[in-house]
């Protein structure tokens, strides 16, 4: 009896290791995915500036619905690590996103692969510390008071992210893309007379990349969501993540206890239209919400448990250096801030200090199992989502607005024609100048450097 207890102990112990070594994975280590969610509201309280919009004479006056900050934290079955946070503001500016990613690899060994800080882009969130100070005409009070608000969003950054590394427990992760169409090439058609169009003119790109985790119930835990089209639908004085939010709403309703994030695409040169109504807002987040609950409810491609994350900076180019006489030119207009931008720029010259030469622009790539994540820094045009896709496939998934959003980024077409995304915003971000013509190469060629740093597939 016990020479037969351990024969069959010992074949127990054969059928372990052997099985282990069949499968390929070591015996004894946990495998799979595991995700942990938060979310935090950032709601300024009523009489803060509110950021988007040049023509804004006042600062908030109330709140349409709050406003979030929301972290996905994913990790594959060797430990590696990286998250996701969305959150309902028109775009991080660089000093805040660097000490955020510094704070985040002090406490969390999380380097800046692994991590994304998306804007939704939403023009109804606030004015943030060191970015577009030409724009608004705020007194020194209201500096103060959006330096003390900057400060307070970047711990609770530090601290959502922190919550939802708590909170990580077994998961499966899904993807695929969906699609809606509320999104019009705001360059080539006039929102005027929309509705005497016969069809709509210019590029667009119309994926709603959406990534389901699931609980080891088979429960739904979390969406990831985006879309490539400006927030812009609402411009009153009240605090709102725009149609996002109200998408987000959406899913979060119909499905209790589940954190919905929304990241916002490519979608500088992209407009909901028509637009300016509170139900309109709501209509577009319903659509947009419609088209995830499509692609949850059907078959999605499972990921395997394998992350790899890589990242860069690389030199964007200006055109040139303006001159005095360039300057004086621009004081001539009859446009506030664009003033304001040639007074403090003629004050930095006879100063003697020079101007930039190039910027250090974000570009980031991660691989979820074989889901491509490709972001960028800026308000990125459509132009590049859909060359991203024809370089890495349709399936790839293409954030904008992520971890810098120092301007516009456009295309060689749209920089040769010209216009607000090509010219004039670059006084709104107060940069010295138009981007080089090597932009969309520079930054075309960047990602494929990148994305095989990620074990990418690349041409």
């Amino acid at each position: 009896m016990k020479q037969t207890s351990c024969y069959l102990l010992i074949a127990c112990l054969l059928l372990t290791v052997f099985g282990a070594k069949a499968s390929g994975k070591p015996s004894g280590l946990a495998t799979g995915w595991k995700a942990g969610v938060a979310r935090t509201v950032i709601t300024p309280k009523p009489g803060l500036w509110m950021a988007g919009f040049a023509a804004r004479t006042r600062p908030s006056d109330g709140t349409l619905h709050d406003l979030w900050a929301k972290a996905l934290v994913l990790e594959d079955e060797s430990g590696k690590q990286a998250v996701l946070v969305t959150t309902d503001l028109l775009g991080f500016p660089k000093k805040l996103s660097d000490r955020i990613r510094e704070q985040l690899r002090a406490r969390y060994n999380l380097s800046k692969a692994q991590i994304i800080l998306n804007g939704s882009h939403t023009h109804s969130g606030p004015v943030l510390q060191d970015a577009l100070t030409d724009i608004y005409p705020f007194e020194s009070d209201q500096v103060a008071k959006i330096a003390q608000y900057s400060a307070t969003l970047e711990t609770q950054i530090v601290e959502l992210v922190g919550n939802a590394l708590k909170n990580r427990e077994a998961v499966t992760l899904h993807a695929q893309n969906g699609v809606t169409r509320f999104q019009v090439n705001r360059r080539n058609n006039s929102a005027a007379v929309l509705h005497r169009l016969p069809e709509l003119q210019g590029p667009n790109e119309y994926a709603v990349p959406v990534i389901k985790v699931l609980n080891s119930k088979g429960d739904l835990k979390a969406v990831a969501f985006g879309y490539a089209c400006h927030p812009t639908v609402l411009d009153g004085y009240q605090w709102s993540g725009d149609y996002a939010g109200f998408a987000q709403l959406e899913l979060e309703k119909a499905h209790p206890g589940v954190i919905a994030l929304f990241f916002q695409g490519a979608g500088a040169d992209q407009n909901a239209l028509p637009r300016h109504s509170v139900p309109l807002a709501q209509q577009y987040g319903r659509e947009l919400a419609a088209a995830v609950e499509r692609v949850l409810a059907e078959p999605m491609r499972n990921l395997s448990a394998r992350l790899t994350t890589a990242y860069s900076e690389v030199d964007l180019d200006f055109a040139k250096s303006p001159t005095e006489t360039d300057l004086r030119n621009v004081m001539k207009s009859d446009v506030p801030y664009q003033k304001r931008y040639a007074e403090r720029m003629l004050a930095q010259l006879k100063r003697g200090e020079p101007f930039p030469k190039s910027y250090a622009y974000p570009v980031q790539v991660w691989q979820l199992g074989a889901q491509p994540l490709i972001s960028l820094g800026g308000e990125v045009v459509i132009e590049y989502a859909i060359k991203l896709k024809q370089i890495f496939g349709p399936d790839a998934f293409v954030a904008a607005y992520s971890n810098d959003v120092m301007g516009y980024i456009p295309s060689t077409t749209v920089l040769r024609e010209g216009g607000y995304e090509g010219d004039s915003s670059q006084m709104v971000y107060g940069l010295p100048s138009v981007w080089s013509s090597t932009i969309e190469a520079t930054i075309l060629s960047e990602v494929i450097k990148v994305a095989r740093q990620a074990g990418l597939p690349t041409p």
